[in-house]
Parts: C-alpha cells; structure tokens; sequence
C-alpha cells in the first residue's frame, strides 16, 4: 500500500514546495517629515505579492502629539470618511475608528526620529482597485496622502 502511495505522496510535496516558491513578500518604506507630507506618491505593488510590510519612517523631530504621522490604506472612496472620523478620535486610538471595516491596514501613530511597520495580506485587495494611503492625524489626511497601485 505504502509503495503504491508513495508517488502521490512525493507529488503532493513537491506541489506544496512550488505553491511556496511562488508566494512573495514585498515590502516598501515610507518616510513622513514634519512638513506633513510623505515622501512617496505612488507606492507600485506587484501583483504577485502575498504579504506587504509597510515600514513608515518618521524623520521630522517633532512628537507624536504635536506633528504624528500613522500610514492608513483604504479604499479611494473611503478615505475622505475615514479621514474625518479620524479627526474625532484620540492619538491613543491612532486617530482612526476601533475596528473600522474600511480601513484595510494602518500602523500607529509615531513621533519625529521613530519607525513603524505593518504587514498585512495582500488578499485584501484587488488588483486594478483605486486605493489611497493616508495620515489620520487630525487635519492631515487631505494633504498627506498617495495612491498604492497592486498589480
């Protein structure tokens, strides 16, 4: 029995190995200045990507509570409204509604000289969709803000 089984077995190894092979994390760095602006516009993200980790560099000096940048992907026709709700929250809360549906991926909210990053799977979106990166911080999400392109 385990002979005849043994080609299946070996096959079905080798499919998993292969489907692993092809699976891609992708990762980008964006920088925030004090200056309320990012240093990307576009963020191009290959349609064969998996996984994307976002690190967002802060590189301006000033704190968290007078000049804190978060990076926040929705949906295009979402981001004026995310934006907004944003606005009425707290830093402790990122600036961004508690388990929002629209919001795709975020990281928190960080001061001038800090790091952060998110990773989130790429299953969330689709390609060819109109997606915009944003800082929820309240009054900069019209200004500070990009397109991320999949596929």
């Amino acid at each position: 029995m385990l002979r005849r089984l043994f080609p299946l077995i070996v096959l079905c190894a080798l499919w998993c190995a292969s489907s692993a092979a092809f699976a891609r994390n992708c990762a980008i760095t964006v920088e925030a200045t004090d200056m309320m602006t990012f240093n990307l516009k576009t963020l191009r993200v290959p349609g064969d990507c998996t996984q994307l980790r976002v690190t967002l560099k802060h590189v301006g000096r000033m704190p968290a509570q007078a000049m804190g940048h978060n990076w926040v992907l929705t949906e295009t026709r979402h981001h004026r409204d995310v934006g907004l709700a944003g606005g009425r929250m707290k830093l402790s809360d990122d600036y961004l509604p508690r388990n929002d549906a629209r919001v795709i991926a975020h990281t928190p909210v960080i001061g001038g000289g800090q790091s952060t990053e998110v990773v989130f799977p790429t299953s969330r979106l689709r390609k060819g969709g109109a997606y915009t990166f944003f800082c929820s911080f309240p009054g900069h999400w019209n200004m500070m803000k990009g397109t991320l392109v999949f596929g």
